[in-house]
């Protein structure tokens, strides 16, 4: 089964990056700088921002689908993410490493399933998620603090 793992345009945050600390603060957004190589994972990229870079922490509606799984969560976002990643049918280096809760929505947004895996075996849990026709796409989530890491389609 063939599966693509994607980041978020870095245009939803572009206007973002000019404001102060007060225009953002009144949006909820805060600017952080990462003090370590983990715990600082970027939603564009899908990598940890590294000790020093500077990110957005802000709430995103990761899933915004008129039914009851409607949700939303805080997500980084590094300065200077430019491209949203791409991976085919592989699973991105940060995420090997991750405890990651995956959810299984149809095309109404209805969730279908879940299941909680390590990072490493992440590939085989797309591919048997993918095999129930139901299944339109996933989320993936960090599943200790919960945070959106990225979705999954079918490809």
């Amino acid at each position: 089964m063939s599966y693509r793992i994607t980041g978020l345009s870095p245009e939803l945050f572009a206007q973002l990056w000019p404001l102060d600390d007060a225009a953002l603060g009144r949006q909820s957004i805060r600017r952080v700088v990462a003090d370590s190589d983990r715990g600082f994972p970027c939603r564009v990229s899908l990598d940890n921002a590294r000790t020093g870079e500077i990110l957005l922490l802000l709430p995103f509606p990761h899933h915004d689908v008129a039914s009851p799984y409607r949700a939303s969560g805080p997500i980084f976002v590094r300065e200077g993410a430019t491209e949203a990643a791409v991976f085919e049918d592989r699973v991105p280096e940060s995420f090997l490493r991750r405890l990651l809760s995956v959810r299984a929505y149809d095309a109404s947004g209805w969730m279908q399933a879940s299941e909680v895996v390590e990072g490493t075996q992440l590939a085989q849990a797309i591919e048997g998620f993918f095999q129930r026709a139901e299944v339109a796409y996933l989320h993936l989530h960090n599943a200790r603090p919960g945070c959106f890491a990225a979705r999954v389609d079918r490809h």
